[in-house]
């Protein structure tokens, strides 16, 4: 196979607070197809940086007294710190912040401009006049102009779906300081996207993206696009538009520049070309791994800027879901929203990189950390299968044969076997389907140890004259061991390192070729690797609880973030009414006749419910965890005298009673076996 030239990114982790254990998923993914590209020889460079720019960096250097640039070196610090120890080994790590990103994100902008990619045009914003600061509608809370519900978002209501200028929020406040905003005009600059409509869509159906992404990107072309704001009012930390004094870049348009901005980082290093791997017509291959959160931006926003500034545009953009931990999302109270650094002090990091790796697959489905299942798996396979086989044979290699291995391969018939697995196993590395590549050698993990077991070694051992056949079998035994580290080395890196040092050899490339280790001198045996403590997980749990009560409001910092970076939110509990007031609610079981999508509608469903008397037309936001055909039949509660709502899809005659943290994870509440409709619940 020819040389590859390929340059691959990660999403930047944004520089308002810890790694986490969701986003380990990205980069520990990412690393190990890194990793497995050049151990197969590819020439392949791994760049990435924190995203330092906007409104919450600026909002939490303020609140600490630090300036910005003070903040987001110690992030980087903390940033760098937990990929190292997780086995992430970026070419180089840089920051937005830097010479490079601004040099660039202004060439970007500068020939957008000069092709008629850039407009601009006078918009009348929120601005806080304690903060004077303007405010994005997301920074502004208030009641829902259609339903009246309060503590809303000024773009949309999370009760009824309605949508909604700012403007149109009653009793509107500013999430940051709580004074009401007032209206001002401003000059805003756009990125005139549409211009790019036909580009897209020939681009997002090349095999550039999985193929549930171009699915999703086809709809949002369907729609239309729209011009992209990509400038922001002072106060801002980030980078000043050239031809526009006190306007700032968006912190998503210099965001993913800071990947050639790293990269560019590393070429003044090491002396390498820049417009090879970035240039218009450059033959190397670009890949960004990314979440499926933010695929707007990347298969959209980021090939379209590009295509427009004359630059290469990304071979492929792999998307991945989102970890759940035991079933749910991470949460703090339940002690699951846990840091990277926690982790680590608690549990080998090379136990979640197997255990991700195992359940990894190409699509951008979520994947569950399942904590019985994470000991079983790292018990079962690490340590029982693959561990287990150096330490069945290497004492007696030690102590029998000074250790040193046989002359001869007693199994080149099993060893064969080892090695004609490698096209497969590598071909699941190269298409990322990890969980199946894992498979496959614990699968070839089986069959060794099933060799060990026939051949019984430890009886062999107290027979006279079996010397050479204990001699023969366990160098066989440490030789297939040798072939599982070198298929296991891109996902546990330091065991397959520990590995290498305890067989005498140096630092293993991929199988092809690989003779079996003969009459080689190997060094003392240590233990590679031992079970999961389930005390530890423990430990991880209750460390990682936060005492909600404790908990003080949200501080600006925070709120900031839940805006630009979906950084958790809690709620406050909501006022307290006494047993009359919920004495009057009439709860009954109802049954669905009918269930259809709405039109114009992201989180509705149209239910017609059976209520015992008569049909009610319910709209309920459950539309992202049930399909409507899975509903009909189907027997809930209802609360029966909420007075009817008009909404912007129709009068809601109800309400069917969920719960849930959302998204899929809706559940609506079912009443037991024997139920009908129309029975009051007590």
């Amino acid at each position: 196979m020819l040389n590859r030239k390929i340059l691959v990114t990660s999403a930047l982790p944004y520089a308002n607070g810890p790694i986490h254990l969701g986003h380990l998923v990205e980069y520990i993914q990412t690393d190990i197809w890194v990793r497995f590209q050049k151990q197969r020889g590819n020439t392949c460079y791994y760049v990435c940086a924190d995203d330092t720019h906007g409104t919450p960096i600026m909002l939490r250097a303020d609140k600490e007294g630090i300036a910005p640039e003070a903040l987001i070196a110690k992030v980087w610090d903390q940033h760098y710190a937990d990929f190292c120890e997780f086995g992430v080994a970026f070419d180089n790590y840089h920051s937005t912040h830097s010479d490079e990103n601004k040099v660039l994100a202004s060439l970007i902008y500068t020939r957008l401009r000069d092709a008629g990619h850039i407009s601009s045009r006078t918009i009348t914003q929120a601005y806080d006049p304690v903060k004077n600061m303007f405010l994005p509608d997301r920074f502004i809370k208030g009641e829902c102009p259609k339903c009246g519900a309060k503590e809303q978002y000024g773009d949309g209501c999370e009760v009824c779906g309605a949508t909604y200028s700012p403007t149109d929020l009653k009793n509107p406040v500013s999430a940051i300081s709580g004074e009401k905003p007032i209206a001002k005009d401003s000059v805003h600059y756009f990125f005139d996207l549409a211009n790019f409509t036909e580009m897209l869509s020939e681009w997002t159906n090349a095999g550039h993206l999985q193929a549930e992404v171009s699915n999703k990107l086809a709809e949002w072309l369907g729609g239309g696009l729209q011009q992209w704001d990509i400038s922001r009012d002072a106060p801002y930390f980030g980078f000043e538009i050239p031809d526009a004094p006190g306007k700032y870049f968006y912190v998503w348009l210099d965001a993913p520049i800071g990947y050639m901005a790293s990269f560019k980082n590393l070429c003044d290093k090491q002396g390498l070309d820049f417009n090879e791997f970035w240039g218009k017509g450059s033959d190397a291959e670009l890949y960004h791994f990314i979440g499926k959160d933010i695929i707007y931006f990347h298969a959209l926003f980021w090939p379209a800027m590009l295509h427009g500034a004359h630059l290469r545009t990304p071979s492929a953009i792999f998307a991945h879901g989102f970890l759940t931990v035991n079933g749910e999302k991470m949460s703090k109270s339940r002690g699951t929203f846990i840091t990277a650094r926690t982790y680590l002090e608690h549990l080998n990091p090379e136990y979640l990189r197997y255990y991700f790796a195992a359940k990894l697959s190409a699509g951008v489905d979520d994947i569950d950390l399942n904590f019985d299942d994470f000991s079983q798996r790292v018990n079962s396979d690490l340590v029982g299968k693959v561990v287990n086989i150096a330490s069945r044979c290497s004492g007696f290699i030690a102590k029998r044969f000074a250790g040193m291995l046989s002359v001869n391969c007693s199994e080149p018939a099993l060893f064969a076997d080892f090695i004609n697995a490698s096209e497969t196993i590598a071909e699941f590395y190269e298409t990322r389907e990890f969980g199946k590549a894992m498979r496959e050698i614990m699968a070839l993990a089986d069959k060794a140890n099933q060799y060990i077991d026939e051949k019984k070694p430890w009886l062999l051992a107290k027979e006279e004259g079996k010397e050479q056949e204990l001699h023969e079998v366990c160098t066989m035994g440490l030789n297939l061991f040798r072939l599982l580290a070198v298929y296991l080395k891109p996902v546990i890196p330091a065991l397959a390192g520990e590995a290498e040092s305890f067989l005498n050899i140096p630092a293993q490339a991929w199988v092809s070729g690989l003779q079996p280790l003969l009459a080689h001198q190997i060094n003392e045996f240590k233990p590679l690797m031992t079970r999961v403590d389930p005390d530890k997980i423990t430990a991880i749990v209750e460390a990682s609880k936060e005492n909600l009560e404790k908990t003080p409001a949200i501080a600006a910092a925070s709120v900031a973030s839940v805006v630009e970076k979906a950084a958790p939110q809690f709620e406050p509990i909501a006022e307290t009414i006494d047993f009359n007031d919920f004495a009057k609610l009439d709860l009954r079981i109802g049954k669905i006749l009918k269930a259809n999508h709405v039109e114009g509608s992201d989180k509705l469903l149209q239910l017609t419910v059976d209520i015992g008397d008569e049909p009610r037309t319910i709209f309920s936001g459950i539309k992202s965890a049930y399909q409507p055909e899975a509903l009909e039949g189907r027997l809930t509660m209802v609360i029966a005298n909420l007075a009817p709502r008009k909404m912007r899809f129709g009068v809601s005659e109800g309400m069917v009673l969920a719960a849930g943290p959302g998204d899929k994870e809706i559940f609506l509440l079912s009443p037991d076996d024997g139920a009908v409709a129309g029975m009051r619940v007590k």
